[in-house]
């Protein structure tokens, strides 16, 4: 506590001195500082809810000081995401204002213990050789310098690159940085690359035209540097076009899903809670789900946890599966319905009638927390006992909230060159190790911009500089491309606009609908503006997957998402602004890996011409598909037909 009161006592941390880097007036910070606090010490919210915490000591209530915060992609999205967010749990964690009414509080299966106990895979002999199952999962958790994913000269064991001294802690790997590494040989090149679930060859890109040339780039030999690529689609998406075979998908309505609390399930704080997608349209094409092709190629390869005793498939198909697995004993991916006969929530033997259950109720479980169960869980032995049974954590003991970070201390040791284990070689590593991963929370300028263009005079005119944050984000009814060709999807939204505060329009001279050239240092784009009060004055935004290349989708080649829908994807560069001597780095927080979507910075100034620029050469058609498109699509009974 004595470091964090020295560090943010000093001046530097003044109202006075953060205004001038936020653009908050000192008096506002000053306010909303004093409101936080007078909300969470004078505004106390008390609940007569009996509870135990782990020490056995008995309390009568549970207190909340209602200040919530909730700290997710839109702020973790920037190379400074990481720290950005800890300072606001640091806060949290001050005001007393965690695991109580009217506070944040965690969703199961969290809160788990600091830092969490899973860690990555690095031993270089499992990861590459062939038969063998890895030791630990592929993502995790390290805690410091001999957890990560090098070989013995610090060199990356992945081709992204996670765990690496660039993203040691990158708990969701890099994805981001796969096909550039990939074409670039860095850290070796690749025979085979499969792509599922994201259209990297358009939205789910940073810099989506350097992307698709990356993907038709050819070595010396006059062998593609991605000789052989994998897509797995239901829809014929951008990236289905580079693609070497195609593994045709099913959509959601004709497959079976686990919404899992093995992954990223849909619990609130009051109740456990997972879901599933079963199907509602039988597959009228030769096609199956992916997640059932996987299981058939593990079965027949004789994986491990996929084989029986007797060297047989251990499961059927993708239900079976989900159905059976089981992680240890009694825990496996839904959680609803356990039990041969389905009345153990959480834990408890497979179900042969758990799909069916969860049909029967339309498709969700949810199980709710008892009061004494629902508050203070970091200490709450009532939880606890019940969390080590569902498998949640493995015992009942105080989950300690970290003010100062002990893990982010040794990777600067070793940045320092101090740590008594591995220490990086590379200067760029040991400068962001020493810069970035301090103890305590700290702000600092997103990298990009710091690189690139706080030099420039931000004027925003004409070759001025960049004034404006640009972000993109899913729309809600399609999130990414996928069912965005819906045509009862596409009446909602069929193109996309660059959105802009209407006072900072006018002062520009722009006005709905006006043709603007939105450029950062990766390149520009030609839009159509329209302006809105419900906008930060500096920021501008438009929806993401709306755009689409000509050909792609069943669309039209006409489509107005292709003539009139843009990507702002074209401007985000997936590494930052070269130094002289420096390798190439990714545009991610040095921290977690965290892709840096929203630390486009651009300028914005109207266009002589009109139509959406760039454009990208139609899509062939793919073998079979005759052209046909209909003009009308029709709902309900045939024009005629009798009731």
């Amino acid at each position: 506590m004595s470091l964090a009161a020295e560090r943010y006592l000093d001046a530097q941390y003044s109202p006075e001195r953060v205004a001038t880097q936020c653009g908050v007036p000192a008096d506002v910070i000053e306010r909303i500082a004093l409101e936080m606090a007078h909300v969470a010490f004078k505004e106390t919210i008390e609940l007569p809810i009996a509870w135990t915490d782990v020490y056995g000591r008995r309390h009568d209530k549970v207190v909340g000081r209602p200040v919530a915060m909730y700290a997710m992609r839109g702020v973790s999205a920037h190379t400074n995401g990481f720290q950005s967010c800890r300072a606001l749990h640091l806060i949290q964690m001050l005001l007393g204002a965690l695991e109580g009414p009217g506070n944040f509080r965690a969703r199961a299966p969290f809160p788990k213990p600091i830092p969490p106990a899973q860690l990555p895979e690095n031993d270089a002999a499992v990861m590459n050789a062939p038969d063998t199952p890895l030791g630990r999962t592929p993502l995790g958790f390290p805690t410091r310098p001999e957890d990560l994913a090098i070989d013995a000269h610090g060199r990356p064991l992945r081709i992204d690159k996670a765990y690496s001294w660039e993203s040691p802690i990158a708990a969701h790997g890099v994805m981001h940085m796969v096909i550039a590494n990939a074409v670039a040989g860095d850290p070796y090149p690749i025979d085979t690359l499969m792509l599922f679930m994201a259209n990297m060859a358009w939205n789910s890109s940073m810099n989506t035209g350097g992307v698709q040339d990356m993907l038709r780039e050819k070595g010396p030999d006059g062998e593609y540097k991605i000789p052989f690529l994998v897509v797995s689609d239901a829809f014929h998406s951008e990236t289905v076009n580079f693609a070497d075979l195609v593994l045709p998908d099913t959509t959601y309505f004709e497959r079976y899903d686990a919404i899992s609390l093995l992954d990223r399930p849909i619990s609130e704080p009051d109740a456990v809670a997972d879901a599933i997608r079963h199907p509602l349209l039988a597959p009228d094409r030769d096609v199956r789900p992916f997640q059932e092709v996987l299981v058939d190629i593990a079965g027949r390869l004789k994986f491990p946890a996929f084989t029986t005793a007797a060297g047989g498939r251990k499961f059927r198909d993708y239900p079976d599966f989900i159905v059976n697995y089981e992680r240890a004993p009694g825990i496996g991916f839904l959680a609803g319905w356990r039990g041969e006969n389905g009345d153990k929530p959480l834990r408890g033997a497979p179900n042969p009638a758990q799909w069916q259950a969860y049909i029967d109720n339309q498709a969700f479980f949810a199980h709710h927390w008892a009061d004494n169960q629902k508050y203070m869980r970091f200490a709450n032995r009532d939880y606890q006992q019940a969390a080590v049974e569902a498998g949640f954590i493995g015992k009942v003991e105080p989950i300690v909230m970290q003010i100062y970070s002990e893990p982010l201390q040794k990777f600067r040791l070793a940045g320092q060159g101090l740590y008594e284990g591995p220490c990086p070689s590379e200067p760029e590593d040991r400068e962001r190790l020493v810069r970035y991963f301090d103890p305590l929370p700290d702000w600092y300028a997103p990298l990009d911009g710091a690189r690139h263009y706080d030099a420039l005079e931000a004027d925003n005119s004409g070759e001025g500089g960049y004034a404006f944050s640009a972000i993109t984000q899913r729309p809600m009814m399609m999130y990414h491309s996928w069912d965005s060709q819906n045509a009862w999807l596409r009446q909602i939204l069929a193109q996309n606009f660059l959105y802009m505060n209407a006072a900072t329009a006018a002062a520009q001279g722009l006005r709905d609908y006006d043709w603007v050239w939105v450029e950062s240092r990766n390149g520009k784009v030609r839009c159509q503006l329209k302006t809105m009060e419900g906008v930060e004055s500096h920021t501008v935004w438009t929806w993401n997957a709306i755009g689409k290349q000509s050909g792609a989708w069943g669309l039209d080649r006409d489509a107005s998402e292709s003539t009139h829908g843009f990507l702002l994807n074209h401007l985000i560069s997936e590494s930052l602004p070269h130094r002289a001597g420096e390798r190439s780095l990714t545009n991610s927080d040095p921290i977690t890996g965290q892709a840096a979507w929203f630390d486009l910075r651009v300028k914005i100034y109207k266009a002589a011409e009109t139509g959406v620029w760039p454009q990208f050469a139609p899509l062939a058609r793919l073998p079979g598909d005759e052209d046909a498109r209909p003009s009308v699509i029709r709902w309900g009974r045939p024009q005629g037909a009798q009731r």
